[in-house]
């Protein structure tokens, strides 16, 4: 057979061999990625502790913006996560409304939430129930960085493929609260009994946990079509880690995550570069210390390496097992959920004043004076607030954002419940209200339901996830 011959039987074969073509009613996905640093300048307080807040005075690791838009063809979602302790949700909806005006995506396409690292400046008000009239100079400073890593994110838009998976860590996540044997004399500020203790130590009263844990990390990975990977959103219920330097500056194990995954997938000098983050998950009552056993003295960071490591290297264990979608669908809800304003009772009300009454009275319950001023704070607050709730599906997963710190028992409601597979909640999204104990929780005390620490009405939890539940039931129709 002759040459020419031969060519065109080989073009004849090749344009009537079957094409994997694209659906022409799928249009492609695309992913792009970015970060922004938010690092607040030394000297203003690090926040997360009783007391005066200490002044920062070295940045260990930078504070970032870590940034996500994903968008399916017909619309854009935006996802950011903040290493911040708290960021009003105020100051998120400005950075919102600069998104906004920049780009045209619309404010209740995005998702912004803060990871909860006590090595930071807090970008909240000092009572969220109040919004101040002006932010101060670094609120005024995170939000415009926020909205220039989403236009960075916006910029590396590209055609990608998305994948998702789950693994579980239980070694990592013990709940910190438990409850105290009979005879164990626990009060909260009020001089009220309590009957559950927050980080008791590794105490002869220990009786057991409170609560449960949540030991799934769930992820997201997007790439390239050829495979260059693009970036990882992931999402533990741990609270944070902690044990950094005197007076650092750090994003404490979610960026320590961050750089620890980007370094096993290779992914390391990228252009753009690949971006991972960690979001919080319901870790209101979570953290990792196991107090059935004596603790373990670590260097600084030491265990934030670990930590960071473990989860690390749990997530690449399962990112050779995923399986890649070209194409994917977005959809996302959003909710004002108005919740009641929890009051002082008469009673804790008469105690708080008395308190406040004699500057030199020592504290005779736990943080006493500390209380006495919260009580009042509450007390002056407005009777509701209005919270952002939000829904977002990502093909087959389903993400919660709520803006609490919230107990694990309603994120593993949530999972249960939700009818996308996987699914998490992302805590402190579109700001921050305080703990968000359950009501069978409230009835034990503790820490994060004393009144201050949990800002609102005991059934605050139920409705918030009829109200999520509604919303995923909306996209599933």
């Amino acid at each position: 057979m002759s040459r020419p011959t031969l060519l065109a039987l080989l073009t004849i074969s090749l344009l009537t061999a079957p094409v994997a073509a694209q659906s022409p009613d799928k249009k492609p996905f695309q992913v792009g990625a970015a970060t922004a640093n938010i690092t607040p300048w030394l000297g203003d307080g690090l926040v997360g502790n009783f007391g005066t807040p200490p002044p920062a005075k070295y940045v260990h690791d930078e504070l970032r913006a870590r940034c996500f838009v994903l968008d399916d063809g017909n619309s854009k979602i935006v996802i950011v996560v903040n290493d911040n302790i708290y960021v009003s949700r105020e100051v998120l909806d400005d950075a919102k409304r600069q998104v906004t005006e920049a780009t045209g995506i619309p404010a209740d396409r995005m998702l912004m939430s803060g990871t909860h690292t006590h090595s930071s400046v807090s970008a909240r008000w000092p009572n969220p129930l109040k919004p101040g009239k002006e932010f101060t100079e670094y609120q005024q400073f995170i939000a415009h960085r926020i909205s220039d890593g989403v236009c960075c994110a916006l910029h590396n838009l590209q055609p990608a493929r998305v994948a998702w998976g789950t693994v579980d860590l239980p070694g990592q996540v013990f709940n910190r609260r438990w409850l105290m044997k009979p005879d164990t004399k626990l009060f909260n500020p009020f001089g009220e009994p309590d009957r559950a203790k927050m980080n008791p130590g590794n105490s002869p009263n220990l009786l057991k946990p409170a609560g449960p844990t949540d030991p799934q990390i769930a992820f997201l990975a997007f790439e390239t079509p050829d495979g260059r990977p693009l970036g990882l959103l992931a999402n533990y219920s741990l609270h944070y880690v902690g044990g950094t330097g005197a007076n650092n500056l750090s994003a404490d194990y979610f960026a320590a995550f961050a750089d620890r995954i980007q370094e096993l997938l290779s992914a390391d000098r990228l252009d753009p570069p690949f971006v991972g983050a960690m979001s919080n998950g319901t870790s209101g009552n979570i953290n990792n210390n196991d107090y059935s056993k004596p603790r373990e003295k670590r260097q600084p960071y030491e265990k934030i390496r670990i930590v960071a490591d473990q989860c690390a290297q749990a997530v690449y264990g399962q990112y050779k097992k995923l399986t890649w979608h070209d194409s994917v669908s977005l959809d996302m809800r959003q909710r004002e959920l108005e919740l009641g304003v929890r009051k002082p009772t008469p009673a804790q009300l008469e105690h708080a004043k008395m308190v406040l009454a004699d500057p030199n009275r020592k504290d005779q319950f736990p943080h006493e004076r500390n209380y006495a001023s919260k009580a009042i704070q509450q007390l002056e607050s407005p009777d509701t607030v209005k919270v952002v709730l939000q829904a977002v599906r990502i093909g087959d997963v389903g993400i919660s954002a709520i803006p609490f710190e919230v107990f694990s028992e309603i994120g593993l409601e949530l999972k249960a419940r939700n009818p996308f597979q996987p699914s998490f909640t992302i805590e402190l999204a579109n700001g921050g209200y305080g703990y968000l104990p359950t009501p069978e929780q409230h009835e034990l005390g503790g820490y994060e339901t004393w009144l201050g620490t949990n800002k609102v009405e005991i059934q605050a939890s139920t409705k918030i996830v009829d109200a999520l539940l509604q919303m995923f039931a909306e996209m599933k129709k």
